[in-house]
């Protein structure tokens, strides 16, 4: 599928690198662009990420408007869009949060919601802005469709080939379910992050820390440099998924704290078996990622099969 003009709303790394994927491929033909920024707008256009930088009004005519802003900001995008729309215009979306995103565009656009469909590309890195979009962020990851019953196929397979000419790999999940999974997986392992660097800057001896600090915490804190907004609103966005995973979370730590702690002295048992379920299964994890190996089941308990 070619799209003629296809208009991004938030010219940043999601929407940035969608641009330059489908123009690597030669499956767009000219690309419009919004944004509050001036400055990442005249970046977006040196780049070459968009051929013109337009108001939400005239975007709303392209044949293809692709909505990448935080997801707080939708409910306004698509207000502004809706009284513009052209008769075949499809709207889509990158948020990391589907529920609210779908129920704003139900809505939003009424007897018009058949031209929208709800996506969200697994992908992305800690950088912000028009100059941290390549045009390989897509590939080999998943895109993830969360269509409604009232959705139209046709619309969702123009929203697939879209993704699919980037080299992404198309998943579809129910919205519910999809908060739930990316609660778990992505929304609680950045709540950490953010919340670990924060209480350590935070701390009297925030000098100390951070002057030895290592791989380790960059390794674990890396998405703590990420969006404040974007994390804000995905947080709140899906606050009930989240805080169903942080009680879990919680209560593993309170399980860590007891085995430190017992009568008889660490349960050093328990404590080596939980590091070695999570050291199979992140290895596990990786070598799918990697090299394409089938994810092994997990057992209750976490072990491998």
């Amino acid at each position: 599928m070619r799209i003629d003009t296809l208009a991004i709303v938030g010219v940043g790394l999601i929407g940035g690198s969608l641009a330059l994927a489908l123009k690597q491929q030669h499956a767009v033909g000219r690309v419009l662009g919004v944004g509050r920024s001036q400055a990442n707008l005249d970046e977006a256009l040196r780049l070459g990420l968009i051929d013109e930088a337009v108001s939400l009004e005239a975007a709303a005519r392209a044949d293809v408007v692709f909505v990448a802003t935080p997801v707080a900001q939708m409910p306004a995008v698509f207000t502004s869009l809706v009284p513009h729309l052209g008769p075949s215009t499809l709207v889509t979306d990158g948020g990391s949060t589907k529920q609210d995103v779908i129920a704003a565009a139900r809505s939003v656009f009424g007897g018009r919601f058949n031209q929208f469909v709800a996506a969200h590309p697994i992908a992305g890195t800690e950088k912000t802005g028009a100059g941290a979009a390549f045009a390989t962020l897509y590939r080999d990851r998943k895109v993830v469709i969360c269509a409604d019953a009232d959705t139209p196929p046709t619309a969702v397979d123009r929203v697939a080939a879209m993704w699919q000419a980037t080299g992404a790999l198309i998943h579809r999940m129910p919205a519910a379910e999809h908060d739930d999974v990316f609660a778990a997986v992505s929304h609680l392992p950045h709540l950490l992050a953010f919340a670990l660097v924060d209480l350590l800057a935070a701390s009297a001896r925030a000098d100390q820390y951070f002057n030895y600090a290592a791989s380790g915490f960059r390794d674990f804190t890396r998405i703590a440099a990420g969006s404040p907004e974007m994390w804000r609103d995905i947080s709140i966005a899906n606050r009930d998924a989240l805080r169903q995973q942080l009680a879990v979370y919680r209560a593993r730590l309170d399980d860590f704290d007891r085995w430190l702690t017992t009568a008889a002295g660490p349960d050093v048992a328990a404590i080596e078996r939980s590091y070695t379920r999570a050291s199979t299964a992140r290895r596990a994890w990786q070598r799918h990622i990697e090299h394409g190996e089938p994810m092994p089941r997990l057992a209750n308990g976490g072990q491998v099969e």
